[in-house]
């Protein structure tokens, strides 16, 4: 058993170690690191340089800007670990992750593990999410049961998961460039693809809530972004049959709802143009309330 973990570096110089640190320090060692220079302008190459100098187990890729999703799909590119684990440059691991990863790991697609959230302005940790152990023998299954469950940190979050590279690659599992929220996309597809899906209660991640973090600042683009990947979704889900989609329509519809509950008037005209309405139309009718918001947001 071995991990390829992927870390997109971009700017990052203040958190940059810790990050790698805490990978250096876990009591499993069959890893690798593959840090993807996406651009960086700070002190954050150098940085990674000089760890990859160190520890003959840490790459180095450098690629112009390109964003979170293309720098893990180079990252993806070059991983030669059985499983694959996705590690933002200003988190870190708990330092037996890799080993209690190892011991539960049987071949499954997906194994998933709970995280918490560090809240940096407050210098405040979050509880850890609670997870119901189980093993599923398909990933719509695991989804179905999990994905609208209440939870601090975010259902879709992909590093929470360790996938095996080869199912990654057998699908074709990319993340789509240039765009906000790609995990968004990238987690109920992967989960429709799944075979065997295992989930264990324990806290291995915690991710850091920066003050200035691309995931904390809400604006048009993000709002566009969250309405492609409606559309995209609902493309994906509608025409397939053979399993319960009650769970995947009422997350599609969530994505439909926040986008015209947060934008600004002004935007309103120009993102119901983009809007698939016959697709939401198909994916709003779990419930009467969603259906309700379907004929609000496309004529009001």
């Amino acid at each position: 058993m071995n991990f390829s973990l992927i870390v997109p570096v971009y700017n990052v110089e203040k958190y940059l170690r810790g990050c790698l640190d805490s990978v250096l320090h876990q009591s499993f060692t069959a890893w690798e690191v593959i840090c993807v220079n996406d651009g960086a302008t700070d002190g954050s190459a150098q940085i990674i340089e000089q760890y990859a100098a160190e520890d003959s187990r840490i790459s180095v890729i450098t690629e112009a800007n390109a964003g979170l999703s293309a720098a893990r799909n180079t990252g993806m590119d070059a991983a030669c670990g059985e499983y694959i684990l996705f590690l933002d440059s200003d988190d870190w691991l708990e330092p037996d992750a890799l080993e209690i990863l190892a011991q539960n790991i049987s071949g499954e697609d997906m194994l998933c593990f709970s995280g918490r959230r560090y809240i940096e302005r407050e210098n405040k940790y979050h509880l850890a999410d609670q997870l119901q152990e189980r093993t599923f023998s398909t990933g719509m299954d695991y989804y179905n049961e999990n994905a609208l469950l209440p939870r601090d940190f975010a259902f879709v979050c992909v590093v929470l998961r360790a996938y095996r590279r080869a199912f990654l690659a057998d699908n074709k599992l990319r993340f789509k460039p240039s765009i906000f929220h790609e995990d968004n996309l990238f987690t109920p597809i992967s989960c429709y693809f799944a075979g065997t899906v295992k989930v264990i209660n324990r806290c291995l991640y915690n991710y850091r809530v920066r003050t200035g973090s691309i995931t904390t600042k809400f604006n048009s683009k993000r709002i566009s972004d969250f309405l492609d990947i409606a559309n995209m979704l609902a493309a994906f889900f509608v025409p397939l049959n053979g399993f319960d989609k009650t769970t995947v329509y009422r997350a599609i519809t969530h994505h439909y709802q926040v986008v015209f509950l947060h934008a600004p008037k002004e935007s309103k005209r120009d993102l119901r143009k983009k809007c698939d309405w016959a697709l939401y139309h198909m994916v709003s009718r779990t419930k009467v309330r969603h259906r309700i918001n379907y004929l609000i947001n496309k004529y009001l």
